[in-house]
Parts: structure tokens; C-alpha cells; sequence
């Protein structure tokens, strides 16, 4: 995020970092900032708002680039920032960070060609140091083959990892205290920020049974209709409701659905267009699901699943470091691929995430099935076949599928 905080500051006037809390926005842009605006500050926060109603170029003012933290808390900033890059004509002005994406409204400015939006996620094991790097994503993009490594992830690490979750204060601190803090977390999306996202009031007890249900459907395609069915309770929630439920949970950042990849096949083949459930990190999952690294570990159905949203999580930081994306694959046959990684060069590599040594065989060979289904005269052949796994050596099969451990991966 550095980097890609640098790189925007350098080509337009401001930057919006966006992403959920307490995954380091603001602390991120404090590095970059030569001043700060926290609109969070109890002591000022009337006080600002006030000014923003009158006169919000006094809040502009200050050393550049300035931070505008939280800058939703006065709506009519944004708009503020847009004029002020305009006056300006000049790069590297204001950095805005928020946990809320803006709904639409017909008052603000789309700030297009004014201000760059970078989302901001939670850490990936490579940032948080479990991982060595010893393969890197964008090496494969480039065509090395030479791929080997062990990771230093053993299973007990990695359940350790998913229910701690990559959030920064987590990292480092004492077991216990980094555990409770996705059910903290948690607790704070229930009771709070899921009703000061729009300032509409919701039951916080329908919307923990429905991340709870959420939860239990990750990385599968369950749709509206098994949502609303797994809510626990007698209490009836229409669909209508739930769908506003789950959009302020994706205005605050808390759920990332993975969409389905629909390349160019060589016939005529169904594709299922249906997203996989996602939270932006897996621990808020394992807090709803009230697992623990043990009892994941005694769980291994609900480890792989979880499993496989980890992986997720850290191939769309990897993946946006490039410029690129992820999404899914899933056909009518049943062929399937847990991740897609596309750049925006039309280069793509596809990945399945199996946990253990004896599901990497078929994995490979659906990689293979879908490789060879792709119409090659219309998009590229695949840069790579991936099998994501939590097994200690990386290697590249026979075949030329790639066998890799999270714990090795890198962008």
C-alpha cells in the first residue's frame, strides 16, 4: 500500500484510501502526510463540522500532502478537496481516508480525474512476516518456472493466523489478547458502525445472525434464498431487508464477495455467474462461527473453507499490486477454480486452494481441464496453474502445474 500510495500521490491531486477499520488507513497516510486533519478528535469534531458547513477551505489549509482522516464525518469536504486540486493544478495534495464508501448522492462530485480511490485491506501473511516471499506472483506473471521453497507455516500457524486475522494491531501481540480482537471487531460492526453508515437504525441482532449466516456459506455460492433460510431464529427477514443489511456491510467494508470470471471458452459452456461469500478478512468468520485455532484444527471442513478465504484475501492485495484483480471460475460440468488472477494486460492465472497433499492431484488436473477449455485466439493461455496449499515444499509438477504453500507466497 506504500507503494501504491506513492505512485498515486504522484499523479493526481488527492487519494481516497478506503477499507475497513482498523486496517491501518489512517496510520498508513500519517507516514505520507506532512499534516493532519482527524475529524475523529472528540474534543474538535463539532467544531469542525461547523467550519465545513461555512467555510471548508480553512480545513484545507495546511502543509501538503494533508490527511483528511474519516473526512465522511463533513460530507461537503470531498467536494471542498475536488475544488481545491482544481485551483491548485497540482499533484500530491490531500490524502482522504475513510471506513464508509459514499453512497450515491447527487451532491457530491464523482471526483473523477481529481481524486485516485485505493482500497486498503487487512495484511496478508507476507506482511505480517508468516510468509517468506520465496515465490513471488509477479514472478509467474513474468515466466519464471524455477519455483521452489518451503514455508515456515505449520497447520497449527495457519489456524493460528486465520482466527487472528491480518489486522495490524493483532500482529505480534500476545495470543490471547490478538484472538479477541476480531470478536471485538465484530461486536463493534453489530452494535455501531452498520447503523452510523447511513444513519439508519438496524436490529444488531438480525445483522450478527446474518453475518453468522454469512459465515457459515464462506467461499461457497450460496445465494439470497440460502441466506435468508440459515438466519437462525423464527424471527422472518425479507429478502428486501437483507439486501440492505449486507450493502451497508459492503459500504463498511466487512464483506468482499468474490465475482465469477467468464472468459472466452472454446464452446458453448454454462458459466455460473454467482459470487462467492467473502468477508474482507477471515477472522471476522471464525469469531461469528466462535471458533478457536484448536477447534479449527479439529474441524477440518470448516478450517479448508476458511482456509480458502485467507487465501483470497491475500491474492486481491497481491493481485492489486499489479494492477490486477481476482474472481472465480465455475461451469455447468462442475470444473471449477477457486481463483482467477486477471491483469488488466489481459495476462491471467488460474488457482485452486486444496489444504493437503493428496487433493493437489485433482486440483491439477482441473487447472489442466479449464486451460485447455479456453478459446486461445480470443484471450491468452494462462500464465500459470497454481495449486494454493497449507503443505511445506513449493514445486513445480511434471505437468507444469505449480504446487505452492501460502506460507511461501509473495506479490
Amino acid at each position: 500500500m506504500d507503494k501504491e500510495l506513492d505512485e498515486a500521490l504522484e499523479s493526481s491531486g488527492a487519494v481516497f484510501i478506503k477499507g475497513p477499520k482498523w486496517c491501518g488507513k489512517t496510520r498508513t497516510a500519517e507516514e505520507r502526510a506532512a499534516s493532519a486533519l482527524l475529524m475523529q478528535d472528540p474534543d474538535k469534531t463539532e467544531e469542525y463540522r461547523r467550519i465545513a458547513d461555512s467555510t471548508p477551505s480553512l480545513l484545507l489549509a495546511g502543509a501538503t500532502p494533508r490527511l483528511i482522516d474519516e473526512w465522511q464525518i463533513a460530507p461537503v469536504l470531498w467536494n471542498g478537496v475536488r475544488f481545491e486540486v482544481d485551483r491548485r493544478e497540482d499533484n500530491g495534495q490531500f490524502i482522504l481516508t475513510g471506513s464508509v464508501t459514499p453512497k450515491d448522492d447527487p451532491t457530491l462530485h464523482t471526483g473523477t480525474g481529481r481524486i485516485t480511490r485505493l482500497l486498503m485491506r487487512t495484511m496478508t501473511l507476507f506482511e505480517s512476516l508468516e510468509s517468506n516471499g520465496e515465490v513471488s506472483l509477479e514472478a509467474l506473471f513474468s515466466g519464471e518456472t524455477d519455483v521452489k521453497g518451503m514455508s515456515p507455516l505449520t497447520i497449527n500457524g495457519l489456524a493460528f493466523a486465520l482466527a487472528r486475522g491480518g489486522w495490524p494491531k493483532s500482529v505480534g501481540e500476545k495470543e490471547n489478547v490478538a484472538l479477541r480482537r476480531a470478536y471485538e471487531y465484530v461486536d463493534a460492526v453489530t452494535e455501531i458502525e452498520v447503523s452510523t453508515v447511513d444513519g439508519v437504525e438496524r436490529d444488531p441482532a438480525r445483522i450478527r445472525n446474518l453475518m453468522r449466516s454469512l459465515a457459515r456459506n464462506v467461499s461457497t455460492m450460496a445465494n439470497m434464498t440460502t441466506v435468508r433460510k440459515d438466519m437462525e431464529g423464527d424471527d422472518v427477514v425479507s429478502e428486501r431487508t437483507i439486501i440492505s443489511y449486507m450493502n451497508a456491510l459492503r459500504r463498511i467494508h466487512v464483506i468482499e464477495d468474490l465475482p465469477a470470471w467468464c472468459p472466452a471458452l472454446r464452446s458453448k459452456t454454462a458459466i455460473r455467474t454467482s459470487p462467492k461469500r467473502h468477508f474482507v478478512d477471515p477472522s471476522i468468520a471464525v469469531a461469528l462461527l466462535r471458533m478457536s485455532p484448536e477447534r479449527l484444527l479439529n474441524d477440518f471442513n470448516t478450517f479448508g473453507l476458511l482456509f480458502e478465504s485467507l487465501c483470497i484475501r491475500d491474492l486481491r492485495v497481491y493481485a492489486q499490486a499489479m494492477d490486477g484483480a481476482v474472481s472465480h471460475y465455475h461451469d455447468k460440468s462442475g470444473l471449477e477454480a477457486d481463483a482467477i488472477v486477471h491483469l488488466k494486460d489481459g495476462r491471467w492465472g488460474a488457482v485452486e486452494v486444496k489444504m493437503g497433499v493428496k487433493e493437489t492431484e485433482m486440483a491439477a488436473e482441473n487447472l489442466i481441464k479449464l486451460k485447455n477449455k479456453i478459446d486461445t485466439d480470443r484471450m491468452r493461455p494462462p500464465s500459470f496453474l497454481m495449486v494454493l496449499t497449507a503443505i511445506e515444499y513449493a514445486y513445480r509438477r511434471k505437468d507444469g502445474v505449480y504446487v505452492v504453500p501460502i506460507g511461501c507466497l509473495k506479490d
